[in-house]
């Protein structure tokens, strides 16, 4: 066979090959599905909605920071039932960010403007609290996150530029971090979660990056940097770790939400600027359920929004699918 009947024929093969071959695989962008609330003091709206969390039902609680109350909602988005009120008292609140829950469903809530931690029953009733102004161990200067992890609680500081780890009784194990841009330093460090081997994330808000640590508080490494691209952040408030310690970084000033490795690689990215279905305006906060719902605080829409991964994607309408989520999509 001449030589150049040989090339015509090997490039045949070669694209039969490729047009057999099973496509690869993609991220998958969730899904919208629905979104609920509206700006005001009524049940289901919301003074900008920040901290999520989801609960053993199913549950979704949201913390209504403005009107310093904790709503609950079921999965569709429903009213279901509220605790708090504006005060110092136990039970009240001034100004709440994050929340979180232990294995027996009892409700860790910041409370920011008081410097505090109070701690509700399954009820939602008040069970204690701990914490006051100050900078020594057990005491608080703004704190913003909350992880609560097998026996172990975790709270961010965003003045304090610090992590403090407790037991679930609000006792201090140790304190760690620093004012700065080196590591274990933080800027106004808002967002804080662990992962399946009890290593601690910290949204380092200010430094648009995310610090990992060992649970003693032992530096393992970073990711991110300022910008827009792939893997890049613009004040990312909070952060989310799933089960498969996948990492969901809200990124807040970029209104999206990006997920990447425990590493930091890029996996996909969703959002952008609006009040149409899938775009936000600074959403805050994430929650995924383990039927595979992401529930996303948009907090100056004063909703929340509900994204799914359950539904499967076919490589040829990928394209379509992207195209739901506005702009910020990639």
């Amino acid at each position: 066979m001449p030589s150049h009947c040989r090339s015509w024929f090997l490039l045949a093969v070669f694209a039969a090959l490729v047009c057999l071959a099973p496509p690869i695989a993609k991220a998958q962008t969730p899904l919208f599905q629905l979104a609920f609330g509206s700006g005001g003091t009524g049940d289901g709206q919301f003074a900008y909605p920040y901290g999520v969390v989801l609960d053993g039902n199913g549950h979704l609680l949201v913390v209504d920071w403005d009107n310093d109350r904790i709503q609950v909602f079921d999965a569709a988005g429903n009213f279901l039932s509220k605790f708090g009120s504006t005060g110092t008292g136990d039970g009240q609140f001034d100004s709440p960010e994050d929340l979180d829950l232990d294995g027996a469903g009892n409700v860790y809530v910041v409370d920011t403007g008081n410097n505090r931690i109070e701690v509700f029953n399954p009820s939602y009733s008040f069970v204690r609290k701990w914490g006051a102004a100050g900078s020594a161990n057990g005491e608080f200067n703004f704190p913003e996150g909350i992880a609560v992890d097998g026996s172990n609680v975790y709270v961010v500081e965003s003045e304090g530029s610090r992590v403090q780890k407790f037991d679930l009784n609000g006792n201090h194990v140790l304190t760690w971090g620093s004012h700065g841009s080196g590591n274990s330093e933080f800027d106004l460090a808002a967002g804080i979660d662990t992962d399946a081997s009890g290593n601690v994330y910290v949204a380092d808000t200010y430094n648009n990056r995310i610090q990992k640590f060992s649970d003693t508080g032992g530096y393992l490494l970073q990711f991110g940097s300022q910008g827009a691209g792939d893997g890049q952040f613009e004040h990312p408030y909070t952060l989310t770790v799933d089960a498969n310690d996948a990492v969901y970084v809200v990124d807040s000033n970029n209104n999206r939400v990006q997920k990447l490795t425990s590493t930091g690689s890029f996996i996909l990215a969703w959002g952008g600027l609006g009040i149409g279905d899938g775009q936000f305006n600074l959403p805050f906060s994430l929650a995924i359920g383990s039927s595979g719902d992401i529930f996303v605080s948009d907090v100056f829409n004063n909703r929340i929004q509900k994204f799914t991964l359950t539904v499967p994607v076919h490589p040829t309408t990928w394209g379509k699918v992207k195209a739901k989520f506005g702009a910020g999509a990639h």
